[in-house]
């Protein structure tokens, strides 16, 4: 049966000499690995470029709830980006932002008001002008609201990584800025010092892999730092 959804690609790996294997995040059924066949050959017309990090698809897939490859009928962009493939700076935050939602976002269960919340987001880093060096912690730890464990306050925070053997040196003035971060507009700027950015970032990454299992190691981290300092 075919279903319409909106999606969000995460990453590829090639596939045998031609395909390829794209996990998508998707509105209506989490999310998914679809196989593509033949859009690696020199017949395929960069379709490709299609299943690059980050991109916003409309979809028609097959789903059939008991496989773990899915197919697609049809895929067309929702919408190109004009700034984030060739601003370093943006470049650099959407790789890293795609690792970690890869690595956290698992479930093959809709969750709409989480996909609408990213979905919207990586259009607002598009066309973010200021404040793009703070994007990704305002992002990651407004995803918390739709995970189901947002810090409720600073000692909240606080116990949840001493919980798990974490040792947080977060101040009451961080926790300040991260309330900003947390309720503030993505497209609002708040103002950090390269030494806040860094020492916020560890403590939200240690507090999202409190809560989710499969937050391993995020290679891009290194990375982010070095284009931030």
């Amino acid at each position: 049966m075919l279903h319409h959804t909106r999606g969000i690609v995460f990453n590829y790996i090639k596939y045998k000499e031609t395909s390829i294997i794209v996990k998508v995040f998707t509105e209506e059924f989490g999310t998914q690995s679809y196989i593509i066949n033949g859009v690696r050959s020199s017949r395929s017309k960069g379709k490709i470029a299609l299943y690059q990090p980050l991109t916003l698809l409309d979809m028609v897939v097959y789903h059939k709830p008991e496989k773990d490859l899915q197919r697609i009928s049809e895929a067309k962009n929702a919408m190109s980006y004009s700034s984030i493939p060739f601003d370093p700076l943006k470049s650099t935050i959407a790789i890293f932002l795609t690792e970690v939602l890869s690595k956290s976002l698992r479930e093959e269960t809709s969750n709409r008001p989480l996909f609408g919340f990213l979905y919207n987001a990586f259009k607002i880093l598009d066309h973010l002008t200021d404040g793009t060096q703070n994007f990704h912690l305002q992002l990651l730890i407004k995803m918390t609201y739709y995970l189901g464990f947002a810090p409720q306050s600073y000692s909240n925070f606080n116990e949840h990584l001493e919980e798990k053997g974490f040792t947080s040196a977060l101040t009451k003035e961080d926790y300040l800025a991260l309330e900003l971060l947390l309720n503030g507009s993505l497209d609002k700027s708040i103002s950090l010092t390269n030494h806040q950015r860094r020492g916020l970032l560890d403590h939200i990454l240690r507090y999202l892999k409190v809560h989710i299992d499969t937050l391993t190691e995020i290679k891009s981290l290194d990375i982010l730092k070095e284009v931030l300092s």
